[in-house]
């Protein structure tokens, strides 16, 4: 059972399952469920796609979650940044509100699916890291700014379009003389009420008197409110026929059982939009759920996390939906709201079914103003632009990163926003690493303690120079330490022994064992002995497979102590040397 609960997670959790539970999880999927149905709708809208799809998306996901997930709080669905990223990648191989539309949609969330379930599979969770988290934080950020802008044309009620910021505004311009005001009205109205709600509200209605409680479903109920006003407004007034563009008929029932297109080219074609969805939802979905963990003491597998939303997302390609990952917003609400396991998600799925059944004919005079201000109040919250700031504080390189992300996706598109921002996590850890940070040091008088020559006041001895190594030595930077050590020596005075202090390498790969090798023949043929000390067990192991001990014209010290105290001499005159 043990072994099966690591696959299937709701084995674990589902024998602990009481009654107490149950009323905490009941009392968040009330609440994640209203502010889901109108977040949904608008999401759908933002990917192109027909309004159901949004719920769709929140059902059978949201279900195969709570069954494979780990995480206790994470609240899975549609999210701005994946709807975006959808938009894109399938307006490039169909036709807004075509069928062939629908089902790329299909088809992508399919691929998705399959990808992460591979990499759970693989247990290749890890690979997450290698996506820094400034970039993430700039490509969301800059994703913000581009879907707020993108949803514009539907508060003025113009045909603006665009891929890019500049675009985007351009067309927005261009299309000034043709606002429809009682569009404008509506939209600009629903914004300002629902940048209220989410400040304003709850504080009023706790000064009213209402228990905490009641106060934070009503706040979170503001959305619903601003549909159901709205849509009234439309329908009483006849607005359609003035121009205002609604969300017409949505069917009503469950959602349809549907088959991704397989069509060879269409999946190539998508093939690569599917993994940088996966890797973006991935990453924010992991950080959202060991967020909420670290707050309870939970604990959250990584590689399980990718078969949950592995089978999030292939929920949603067969049942009339498109990719989804855990939501930063919704999570956050799930979390305060008290639940307690994942069978909060599925009676929200519940939740929505029953929306999806009884609530739709409601929204047909919906105006797409309304969704599109859900859309813009809920990811300007997302918009975070002091991470320029704080990086430039604190790394020109971060910021550098940041900076670059941050324009390549509101100039260039999402696309090339994500790319770029996966090449630059990449390529800003070889950067660090491949210049590693080696310090010589000194030994602190009256201890057993060495430091950096240039930070502290320490000794020396003229004859010995101890560099320790900061990182672990491998293919990329092995070349810059030999560089060090024989620049280092060749300065001239009177060394005759070399130790790298290796408290802090935790991996020698193949070539970076070649190097150490071709440093110590040099370093012999200049009279110089190299020396190691504070190796690691691991380490020590790889090298006694090897002939590197064999040739080594030193020694292995246990510590840089005891490499000091047989190799140090004094300095001429009897004392030594201080730096």
């Amino acid at each position: 059972m043990t072994k099966l609960a690591r696959f299937l997670p709701i084995l674990d959790w589902g024998r602990r399952y009481d009654r107490t539970t149950f009323s905490n999880d009941a009392v968040a999927a009330v609440i994640v469920t209203i502010m889901l149905v109108p977040q949904s709708l608008a999401y759908a809208l933002l990917a192109g796609l027909p309004p159901e799809a949004g719920i769709y998306a929140s059902i059978a996901p949201i279900v195969l979650y709570a069954i494979f997930g780990t995480s206790q709080a994470l609240a899975v669905g549609p999210v701005a940044v994946v709807s975006l990223m959808t938009a894109t990648a399938v307006g490039q191989v169909a036709e807004q509100g075509t069928a062939g539309y629908a089902a790329a949609a299909l088809t992508l969330a399919f691929l998705s699916g399959a990808f992460l379930l591979a990499l759970g599979a693989l247990r290749l969770g890890w690979l997450a890291n290698f996506l820094s988290h400034p970039v993430i934080a700039g490509f969301i950020t800059a994703s913000g700014v581009l879907i707020a802008t993108s949803q514009l044309k539907h508060i003025l009620g113009v045909q603006a379009g665009g891929h890019n910021l500049i675009e985007m505004v351009g067309s927005l311009i261009a299309h000034l003389g043709q606002v429809n005001a009682p569009t404008l009205v509506i939209g600009a109205g629903a914004t300002a009420f629902l940048f209220w709600v989410r400040k304003g509200l709850k504080p009023l209605l706790l000064r009213a008197g209402l228990p905490p409680l009641a106060a934070d479903i009503l706040s979170k109920a503001g959305p619903v409110a601003a549909v159901a006003v709205t849509a009234a407004i439309t329908a009483l007034l006849d607005l359609g026929a003035a121009g205002v563009a609604i969300v017409g008929q949505v069917p009503q029932g469950l959602p349809p059982l549907t088959m991704p297109d397989f069509a060879p080219d269409l999946v190539a074609q998508l093939a690569l939009p599917a993994v940088l969805i996966s890797i973006i939802g991935f990453v924010e979905s992991i950080s959202v759920a060991q967020t909420l963990a670290a707050k309870r003491r939970q604990r959250i597998d990584p590689d399980q996390e990718l078969i949950g939303l592995g089978a999030a997302n292939l929920g949603a390609a067969f049942t009339g939906g498109y990719p989804v990952t855990g939501g930063f917003a919704r999570s956050v609400v799930n979390f305060d709201a008290g639940a307690q396991t994942p069978a909060a998600g599925a009676f929200t799925a519940g939740g929505l079914l029953m929306a999806s059944l009884f609530l739709t004919p409601l929204i047909h005079d919906l105006p797409k103003a309304t969704l599109a201000a859900t859309i813009i109040v809920a990811v300007l919250g997302l918009v975070d632009l002091s991470i320029l700031r704080r990086t430039w504080r604190y790394s020109r390189a971060d910021f550098a990163a940041v900076a670059a992300t941050i324009a390549l996706t509101l100039l260039a598109g999402v696309e090339t926003g994500v790319a770029s921002g996966v090449a630059l996590s990449v390529a800003l850890h070889l950067y660090k690493t491949a210049r590693p940070h080696v310090a010589e040091v000194g030994l602190v008088p009256g201890t057993q303690h060495f430091r950096n020559v240039r930070r502290h006041k320490v000794e020396t001895a003229p004859n010995l120079l101890t560099l320790r190594v900061d990182e672990s030595l491998y293919f990329v930077n092995a070349r810059f330490l030999e560089d060090m050590v024989l620049s280092r020596v060749g300065e001239g005075g009177a060394v005759s022994d070399v130790v790298l202090m290796m408290s802090a390498v935790n991996e020698i790969d193949f070539s970076a064992l070649e190097t150490l090798e071709e440093l110590n023949r040099r370093l012999r043929d200049m009279g110089v002995r190299l020396h190691l000390s504070e190796v690691k067990g691991p380490v020590m192991d790889r090298l006694r497979r090897s002939h590197f001990l064999d040739e080594l014209t030193g020694k292995v010290f246990l510590s840089q102590w005891d490499a000091w105290r047989e190799l140090a001499r004094p300095a001429q005159g009897g004392a030594r040397a201080a730096r």
